[in-house]
């Protein structure tokens, strides 16, 4: 119900389901924690996240630990959810974050005592390697560890000794690659107790979480101690709240001068983008528009993010480039939610959105690559911008127009371009953004220039090193100071 939109329904049969199993923590959690995957309007934004706030204290209130079945229930719950979507409001999270994850730690420390304990660093002997492990569900094709891949390819293996550990189990080609540059690499699918000892047993100096917050094994083991230091990256770019987390593994490109208050750990900004991520595979122009059902008279507009990245706020955006440049056709890959909402925006206009908007279902990575190269434009989305989606149509050289927001995961194609040197994109407001994307619409010239200059530069942006000698920098530091 709530993937389709149904928000309150699916919080009364939470609710319901309360009654019946009141001592089911999964339903509690339901019931108090649910939040929309999207959202009709910006008044809703606030509503909910009052309601979350409120329900969270009270879980907290209600959450009791003492007997073997109330911790059971409790940790069975919080393996199966995670607060995903909450971060989707584009509000400072910090507070909340590390309320649940005090919550998740008080839970995990009642059923697992024994990994809670504080650990010494082990004693580096002289030429000694820093022992670093990364653990992720995610260790295969996925935006939220796809750049990982850079940080251990370019490692120097004559200061690091690296350790995966995988605990999902979709293996695939891009496994293959964290296995060929890790020394040691452990697959431990579906099993926090087997990976947590096996993390244990190899005595790391650093653990690093490339991301926390989209599976729900990994949250668990990073509320865990099982490395002296531990820190956390932006594959999910949110603060933890955990208190077992010391470091956010940031970027010098993407944060604002006050970022730390976003944060519950200590940031760190790396050089440039602060990942060393791997230029994609373009293949050659093998479709055509027609194939797609498009007209190559149309000035195609690329919407490829998620639906819940797209707030309400700023659907009016659509409309008023729509009513500058008759041609555009908004193309959306996964946006057949927002069908009502984007018919508002453009009823308000009195255009009719259908004119406008074309929602495609591209299943097949190779037609993604195909709409990359044959739009003309990349819309970014406000508050949380592009990041594997980004990078992609940058290196499809098709312009990307962005607006930078208060947060980091709302900066990504911001830092992206500046690291590229090709800014012209770069939006200060909503109106300014409306105007760029009108005038790549209608001059032509400069949309081919902007092009032509963002494909003479993927090397700027591409497999960067300079980062990754930054982050081992902080690693050796870090090892240092314990």
């Amino acid at each position: 119900m709530r993937r389709n939109g149904y928000t309150q329904a699916a919080i009364d049969c939470a609710e319901k389901a309360c009654q019946y199993l009141p001592d089911d923590y999964t339903f509690q959690l339901l019931k108090y924690l649910t939040v929309p995957t999207i959202y009709n309007n910006p008044e809703e934004i606030l509503s909910y996240r009052q309601r979350y706030a409120q329900g969270l204290q009270k879980l907290v209130e209600q959450t009791h630990l003492q007997s073997v079945a109330e911790k059971e229930s409790a940790l069975a719950g919080i393996s199966r959810l995670t607060n995903f979507y909450l971060s989707y409001q584009a509000q400072n999270d910090v507070d909340l974050q590390c309320l649940y994850g005090k919550l998740v730690y008080e839970i995990m420390s009642a059923n697992f005592p024994q990994w809670i304990v504080p650990l010494s660093t082990p004693q580096l002997e002289t030429n000694q390697k820093i022992r670093v492990g990364y653990v992720s569900h995610y260790l295969h094709s996925y935006s939220g560890t796809l750049w990982l891949t850079g940080w251990l390819k370019y490692c120097n293996h004559n200061n690091f000794e690296i350790y995966c550990y995988y605990t999902g189990n979709e293996p695939d080609t891009v496994t293959d690659k964290f296995r060929e540059y890790s020394d040691f690499f452990h697959h431990i699918p579906h099993d926090l107790s087997s990976a947590c000892e096996q993390i244990i047993a190899d005595k790391l100096h650093i653990l690093v979480y490339p991301e926390i917050g989209m599976n729900p094994q990994n949250l668990l083991m990073g509320s865990l101690r099982l490395a002296p230091v531990q820190c956390v990256a932006w594959g999910h770019p949110v603060t933890t709240g955990l208190p077992t987390i010391h470091y956010f593994l940031s970027s010098q490109l993407m944060e604002a001068e006050n970022a730390q208050e976003h944060y519950s750990e200590k940031l760190i900004l790396l050089p440039n983008i602060g990942v060393s991520y791997p230029k994609p595979y373009i293949p050659p122009v093998v479709k055509s528009r027609a194939d797609f059902g498009l007209s190559d008279d149309d000035i195609l507009y690329l919407c490829c993010q998620a639906p819940f990245k797209y707030l309400p706020q700023y659907d009016f955006i659509f409309a008023e480039i729509a009513s500058r440049v008759p041609q555009a056709k908004f193309i959306f890959l996964r946006g057949t939610l927002l069908q009502e909402r984007l018919q508002r925006a453009f009823a308000a206009l009195e255009l009719d959105f259908t004119d406008y908007c074309v929602f495609l279902n591209i299943p097949e990575r190779l037609d993604y690559l195909m709409i990359n190269l044959l739009s003309d434009i990349y819309l970014d989305t406000f508050t949380w911008s592009g990041g594997n989606t980004t990078l992609e149509a940058i290196a499809c050289n098709l312009p990307v127009v962005t607006c930078p927001g208060a947060f980091m995961r709302g900066r990504h194609s911001d830092s992206f371009l500046k690291m590229l040197g090709v800014i012209d994109t770069i939006a200060d407001n909503e109106q300014e953004y409306i105007d760029i994307a009108v005038k790549l619409a209608q001059d032509s010239d400069w949309r081919h220039e902007i092009s032509e200059c963002m494909s003479q530069r993927h090397d700027q942006l591409f497999d960067d090193q300079v980062c990754v000698a930054g982050l081992e920098a902080f690693y050796k530091q870090v090892v240092k100071l314990t």
